[in-house]
């Protein structure tokens, strides 16, 4: 793979993030870090959805205009994302001037080629959805099983596009690329979907949503959800039909966007055909993510149960974001729903950051001063009984993040240390060390400290910071390539003097910790 390109979906500013929406940012983060541990060129998208009715309806219920109300919320994803060390390389914004030009250029090509036209059309609306609902898609009550809101009937002549026109193509190109949907398990619901769709509105009268980007040579119609928010992942990569940059041509397709799965049918499908349409090639990969539950309770409004990831944050006195990052990177199976709730999160990260991880670089680096003032002997290094293991983990991970496997990739890295630990104990070099066995001593110590540069490398995807107050003490180059690592990075000489020694994670509960972040 000469590059990788992911993206999130462009999260929807009627309202600020929640620790849904960071679960999905937080989780493409720590893919991305990854493969920038493997691949020199590597890029990462994300940004907010800013047109539609639901924006234009709260702008003018909280006495704003459509855009104040956007480039405050659109903020606040930006705020979120940087207190949780989300490194991406580009935030779009659909109002963002170029995105819109390339919008209407793309809508007019569609319309010109025959893909998009004009239609009389009556149908039950969900503004919820920002999308047309057919009766089967309701309850028994007639409502939006999303919602729980009963979908208005609206009557105007739109601009749809011709979904139906593509349909065996994308019904053969999920049954011949059985990783472009992940997991595999919602093919089948894919499958399904694609049995009874119709050609769908990508256009709304200006007079009913008149925040929206008007169509070219048609201004009594606004670009209606699909065309605009679509595509921006390619519009904020130089897509354009009048001729794309460089930058797109090395780009595209993408290796993979990940969404939730809730809108995995409009990605699965819709986006599909419009690429197919504009012939342009798919993405390699659909990544459905599950949702996060609020103490195993879907969030929701009106149960008082929406948290911010900054809530989150503040409640624990984290100057750091490192130990939520990797609580929600590794809260869920690939594609399942996940839980979040402050008992289990204080109780995982304490065991796997603090006791279990941080411990054993502090104990370890504590005994190499006790016993050799900080120094790595020439005799300590070449046998290191633990190298096999570390390196079969660094193995496990790149087959578990080539299958985005994260929380399986997150208890691999946390096996290492397991057996790291569980080596310490079995050697016992304070043991060695009463019984004048110094060099086997140093031996086991250097052993581990090797093994740590490795864990410092793994882990970092999900804990960055902590990741490099490790690599420090260690004097380990924390940008190594995966590949490039052996196990036998640490030399002899000087190392680490006691007053440099520090815990690269304190417990949550710990006196200490509550000091030293008031």
């Amino acid at each position: 793979m000469e590059k990788f390109y992911i993206t999130t979906a462009i999260d929807y500013v009627n309202g600020a993030p929640h620790i849904g929406h960071a679960y999905e940012k937080i989780l493409t983060d720590v893919i991305y870090r990854h493969f920038t541990q493997r691949f020199d060129k590597t890029y990462f998208l994300t940004g907010t959805d800013e047109h539609g009715i639901k924006i234009q309806k709260t702008s003018a219920q909280n006495n704003m205009s459509p855009k104040e109300l956007c480039d405050m919320n659109s903020q606040k994803f930006k705020d979120a994302w940087k207190a949780l060390n989300v490194d991406y390389s580009q935030f779009i914004r659909t109002t963002d001037e170029q995105h819109e030009k390339v919008v209407q250029k793309i809508f007019k090509k569609l319309v010109e080629q025959g893909d998009i036209y004009k239609h009389s059309y009556k149908g039950l609306y969900c503004s919820g959805c920002e999308c047309f609902l057919s009766e089967k898609d309701l309850t028994e009550d007639g409502l939006c099983p999303d919602h729980q809101k009963a979908p208005e009937i609206v009557e105007e002549e739109n601009y749809f596009f011709k979904l139906t026109k593509y349909k065996d193509a994308i019904i053969k190109h999920i049954k011949t690329h059985p990783d472009f949907i992940v997991p595999s398990f919602r093919a089948n619901e894919v499958l399904n979907q694609l049995e009874n769709i119709e050609d769908i509105s990508v256009s709304r009268a200006t007079a009913n949503v008149s925040w929206g980007i008007p169509v070219l040579d048609d201004p009594a119609q606004s670009i209606y959800v699909w065309i605009d928010a679509l595509t921006n992942y390619i519009t904020a990569i130089g897509y354009d039909p009048d001729g794309s940059s460089e930058k797109f041509k090395e780009l595209w397709p993408a290796t993979v966007q990940v969404i939730g799965k809730d809108i995995l049918k409009f990605h699965s499908i819709y986006w599909p055909a419009i690429l197919m349409a504009l012939d342009l090639p798919l993405p390699e990969h659909l990544l459905a993510h599950g949702w996060i539950t609020i103490d195993q309770t879907k969030m929701s409004k009106s149960l008082g149960n929406v948290i911010s990831p900054e809530t989150v944050m503040e409640a624990f006195n984290l100057t750091e974001p490192d130990s939520l990052r990797y609580y929600m990177a590794s809260a869920a199976p690939c594609g399942k729903d996940g839980n979040y709730s402050d008992e289990d999160f204080k109780e995982k990260v304490n065991a796997h950051l603090a006791n279990s991880m941080g411990n054993l670089l502090n104990r370890t680096l504590s005994m190499l001063v006790k016993y050799f003032e900080g120094d790595i002997k020439p005799e300590f290094l070449g046998k290191n009984e633990l190298k096999e293991q570390a390196l079969e983990a660094v193995k496990a991970v790149k087959h578990h993040f080539d299958y985005f496997e994260i929380q399986e990739a997150a208890q691999r890295i946390i096996e290492l240390v397991d057996i790291t630990n569980k080596y310490v104990t079995d050697n016992a070099p304070w043991t060695l060390a009463k019984e004048g066995q110094i060099e086997k001593c140093g031996i086991v110590l250097t052993n581990v400290l090797q093994v740590m540069t490795v864990i410092a490398s793994l882990i970092y995807p999900f804990c960055p910071n902590i990741a490099k107050a490790m690599s420090e003490q260690l004097s380990y180059d924390i940008n190594t390539k995966l590949d490039n690592i052996t196990c036998e990075v640490l030399k002899s000489g000087h190392l680490i003097d006691k007053e440099n020694i520090k815990p690269v994670f304190l417990r949550l509960d710990s006196e200490l910790a509550d000091k030293s972040k008031k």
